[in-house]
């Protein structure tokens, strides 16, 4: 090739003017409006600010900041105790913290997800992805709907531009030219005495695929948070769940919620399995945690499965997480004839590693003390698995496992204040209007109870016997989240659609094919792409060798003044 220069001017250093539409179109960002940049400002008047409101709000760099803005106001959800989480953490705070308590309440610290401020922002910029997707997404198809513009007149101003002469007429170069950009995905057709093309369509496409990625990523989150269900129960080996409003041991759910949402499924717990790494330094470890369920769903066939961490059992939209467990031993009271007035396995609730255990055992009916008076008892409970033994440190378990099971009890009698009507913590006692049971030396009564040992009330109040069965509980959390299939598309799609706006570059190519004066047809390639890339020259570079091969280079004219006269001497 002849005349060839592959020049790495930008398309900024283009003569826009010139180009035309050929330099156009070539991304569907709308066209900035200079009135009212010539102007000073926008037109007076409230249509004149409302139009300027909205071109602002639809711009990609306001959606880009409220992105922002989102993302740095999610960040006190992640660090403060939340309301919809735990409003026990949020009153602890409250309790630490006497300044900062107060001033986290009034900026909605403690309710973000609900609060004003982050739902303008997320209503911002939903309503800012819309207006700015919409008419990108028209232009766009626009585009698809046209062919690539006409070459500009001056191909030797664009960022990359090639030139030889050939023998091969002007309508072969085109129609070779043709053939070759289509083979090469170019969307391409005659224009006049060149050939336009254009390929990297998928950018814009990957572009709008991304933003409409975001709103969908933003219907399915609201939505989730809307018509989420999610509330906890524990359930001891043996026990049950079904899934209605009064099982559960607490609820929480979205504004737009209904009861009648709720899954209709059951599971009973047949067993509990825990598995600990039993010497090394991770002695105490959990290596397994399964819970052995059977659960029946809306048609009503029971089945067996095994529910592990991350794992959980699905059933018509609704999860099961296994979250925890613990122990539950199994007590029997009788009153001072040898009646048994409370029989059952007791949860108590770990307070370390190795699960040592803490709880209340209440026996609330039936109970009468030595004069026939109808009375109440309570147990303070201190559980241990694995006892180190008498003289080998306090009351605190030495391995998780169920190895060496010690119970202590302190027992209370009169009113545990539960006939008020008053909600209370079944793991607590209040004791505000009960006594200490004492032993025969005025002491108080408490004592260290090994499987089948019993514990004697005094003045024949009754007995607590530690039965040989220690059962296992599990904590599960029941959860119903819609939408989260849209959210996991509409991330994936955006991470799609982000890589193809990134990696995949627009780009023009044009040949133009025409005959000089001297008979001898001229060849000009060129491309034109949005931005300044070192592939568009190679690319280029590629085509016109493979057109060159069609249509070579024609020999140079001989120069006759430059060849001496037959005879002469040189």
């Amino acid at each position: 090739m002849s005349k060839t220069s592959m020049n790495g001017t930008s398309m900024n250093g283009t003569d826009e003017r010139e180009l035309g539409e050929a330099g156009a179109q070539l991304s569907t960002a709308p066209v900035e409006n200079t009135a009212d940049q010539a102007l000073g400002g926008p037109a007076l008047g409230v249509i004149g600010w409302a139009r300027w409101f909205w071109r602002q709000l639809t711009s990609m760099r306001v959606a880009l900041i409220l992105l922002f803005l989102l993302s740095l106001g999610a960040i006190p959800g992640s660090l403060v105790p939340q309301n919809s989480v735990d409003e026990m953490k949020v009153q602890a705070f409250k309790d630490r913290h006497e300044v900062l308590g107060p001033l986290y309440e009034k900026l909605q610290f403690f309710d973000v997800y609900s609060s004003v401020w982050f739902s303008a922002i997320y209503i911002l910029l939903f309503v800012s992805l819309i207006g700015c997707i919409v008419p990108r997404s028209w232009q766009f198809v626009g585009q698809l709907r046209s062919r690539p513009p006409g070459a500009p007149r001056r191909l030797t101003r664009l960022p990359a531009y090639t030139t030889w002469r050939t023998e091969a007429g002007p309508e072969q170069v085109r129609e070779a030219a043709l053939a070759l950009l289509r083979t090469r995905r170019f969307r391409a057709h005659e224009a006049g005495d060149a050939v336009a093309a254009e390929k990297g369509y998928l950018r814009e496409a990957g572009n709008l695929v991304f933003h409409v990625s975001l709103i969908v990523m933003l219907v399915a989150f609201a939505a989730g948070q809307l018509f989420k269900s999610e509330g906890g129960k524990l359930v001891v080996e043996g026990g049950g769940f079904s899934n209605t409003l009064t099982q559960y041991d607490d609820f929480k759910s979205g504004s737009l919620f209904d009861t009648d949402d709720l899954s209709p499924f059951s599971f009973g717990l047949d067993s509990f399995t825990g598995t600990y790494a039993k010497s090394g330094p991770q002695r105490g470890t959990p290596r397994t945690y399964e819970a052995a369920v059977t659960w029946s769903g809306p048609g009503g066939t029971e089945k067996k499965q095994i529910i592990e961490v991350n794992k959980p059992l699905e059933v018509d939209g609704t999860k099961v997480f296994l979250n925890g467990h613990g122990y539950a031993p199994v007590v029997t009271v009788r009153d001072g004839k040898g009646k048994v007035v409370f029989q059952d396995a007791v949860p108590l609730l770990p307070i370390d590693n190795n699960i040592t255990s803490t709880g209340a055992i209440k026996v609330m009916d039936g109970y009468r003390d030595k004069t026939g008076r109808k009375s109440q008892l309570g147990f303070q409970a201190f559980f241990v698995p694995t006892f180190a033994g008498e003289g080998n440190g306090d009351m605190f378990s030495q391995f998780p496992g169920l190895e060496f099971p010690v119970l202590a009890l302190t027992g209370y009698h009169g009113s545990l204040g539960v006939d008020a009507g008053l909600p209370q913590n079944v793991y607590q006692l209040d004791t505000r209007k009960m006594k200490q049971f004492k032993d025969a030396e005025g002491e108080i009564l408490k004592q260290r109870l090994l499987p089948g040992e019993t514990m004697k009330l005094p003045d024949g109040a009754g007995s607590i016997t530690f039965e040989k069965e220690v059962k296992e509980w599990a904590t599960f959390q029941i959860t119903r989240q819609p939408a989260t299939g849209w959210a996991l598309t509409g991330a994936i799609a955006a991470i799609a659609g982000l890589a193809a706006s990134l990696f995949i570059q627009r780009r023009r190519v044009w040949v133009r094919a025409v005959r000089g004066e001297d008979g001898v047809t001229v060849v000009e390639m060129a491309g034109l792409g949005r931005s300044e890339s070192a592939k568009l020259p190679e690319e280029l570079a590629d085509l016109a060798a493979i057109l060159h091969s069609t249509a070579p280079t024609a020999p140079q004219p001989i120069d006759r003044s430059a060849v001496p006269a037959e005879g002469a001497k040189e």
